[in-house]
């Protein structure tokens, strides 16, 4: 399959991209693992999709869209191949890179028991396709995300007993400039708010979830207040009762492809790796543009504009919001993860859940000599189980106190060798 421009994910950023390239004339390929156009935020079931999304897929009309596709290596060009699991190759001039970001967690003790899930996670199945993960549930972590998660799973009927709030959002008072130039912001988090007050759901600063209990399932949590740096402040430990716990603490940019294309990153304000970009949404890599959350986390308006901007793929055109990029370093600085959380761990508690490594062997890596999370990769397995080091990665790189180092593969995704012996099946296309 031949286009100009492919993109790589089908959320709000890309489909923007879409849009504003079909309407450049461009003919354009999108690419997503999802079944369904529209990522996380517009997840919906089958069914008709919200307003904005359905004005989004009418702007790319005559975009192919390839859905259920893993995208697992591309090529660099010009042209670019992009190759993907049980389908054809596409080649393309020009690639833009929208594939969002997946849940940032910290361990604490219990969280490999069943029913602890992320905020993400339990709010997909609530959105895709109608599952309420549980009855009683906790809502715990950091960042605006627990709101909506938490009112969303109030409105759907489930006894959410509090939301756990690691941070102090009153912070945001030293920002008054940037939430005046952001008065959506405001009036979204009132609705959340709102909805939490009419389902009688206690929010709580500076709380957070210690530690998960049960036997063969989550039972009960221990909430405690934390200081300024996370740390638990000792005699305010709480133990809860629910049987499904929700944590959050922002999102890490699924950047795998474009580091294994060779694109340049830097470390964001929240500690987490991002891609490079400049003021069109050009990666250090021509003919890659990046656009969304693998460029820093902003929210939904933020990876609109800039998926818009590169769907332009170099036309001239207005470049990135100053006014989006402020909002989102204000996010940075009132909702930090602090490495208060170490306090929280016990010997046993896993920091590599996918090897069972625990945080006794990360620090007798270390105490070995190990000074980077490579190192302890090799010592104790630690970022070799499924996931890759997606969700342990920033864990391990905490508990031994080096920064967090993006890790470069040459393929991006996990596949099996019978994948690549295949032959190459036909694809289903769905045009919008």
């Amino acid at each position: 399959m031949r286009c100009d421009v492919a993109i790589l994910g089908a959320g709000p950023a890309g489909l923007a991209a879409a849009g504003a390239a079909v309407a450049a004339g461009k003919s354009v390929i999108v690419l997503d693992l999802g079944t369904r156009p529209g990522g996380q935020y517009f997840r919906h079931p089958n069914g008709k999709p919200t307003k904005e999304l359905a004005g989004l897929l009418s702007a790319c009309r005559g975009t192919r869209m390839l859905l259920g596709r893993k995208v697992f290596l591309v090529e660099q060009g010009p042209p670019s191949t992009i190759h993907v699991v049980d389908g054809e190759p596409v080649v393309t001039d020009s690639v833009i890179i929208a594939t969002g970001a997946h849940d940032r967690v910290v361990p604490f003790p219990g969280w490999d028991l069943p029913g602890v899930l992320t905020a993400g996670g339990a709010q997909a199945l609530w959105k895709g396709s109608r599952v309420l993960p549980g009855k009683r549930i906790v809502v715990g972590g950091t960042g605006p995300f627990l709101l909506p998660v938490a009112a969303g799973l109030a409105s759907a009927g489930a006894d959410v007993v509090g939301v756990f709030e690691a941070n102090d959002p009153r912070r945001f008072a030293r920002f008054p400039m940037t939430l005046a130039r952001n008065p959506g912001k405001l009036l979204e988090a009132a609705g959340y708010l709102g909805t939490l007050a009419r389902h009688r759901v206690p929010i709580r600063n500076r709380r957070a979830v210690v530690a998960a209990h049960g036997e063969g399932g989550v039972t009960a949590v221990t909430v405690a207040r934390v200081d300024a740096d996370w740390r638990p402040v000792p005699g305010t430990e709480r133990l809860i009762d629910c049987d499904t716990v929700a944590i959050g603490c922002g999102f890490v940019p699924q950047i795998d492809i474009a580091l294994a294309l060779g694109c340049a990153s830097e470390v964001a304000a929240d500690g987490t790796v991002v891609l490079t970009v400049d003021g069109k949404q050009r990666t250090s890599v021509p003919g890659v543009y990046a656009a969304g959350e693998v460029t820093g986390i902003g929210g939904v308006r933020m990876s609109l504009a800039e998926g818009a901007i590169a769907g332009r793929v170099g036309a001239p055109g207005p470049g990135r919001s100053a006014r989006q990029a402020e909002f989102a370093r204000a996010l940075a600085a009132v909702y930090p993860v602090r490495e208060g959380w170490l306090d929280w761990l016990a010997g046993d508690t896993l920091l590599c859940r996918c090897e069972e490594v625990d945080y006794d062997a990360v620090r007798a890596a270390a105490g070995l000599g190990a000074r980077d999370a490579r190192a302890v990769k090799l010592l104790t397995r630690a970022g070799m189980g499924w996931c890759q080091g997606r969700m342990c990665a920033g864990a391990v790189a905490c508990a031994i106190n080096v920064p967090v180092e993006p890790a470069r593969r040459i393929l991006a995704q996990p596949i099996r060798l019978g994948d690549l012996a295949e032959p190459l099946a036909e694809p289903t296309e769905e045009s919008r």
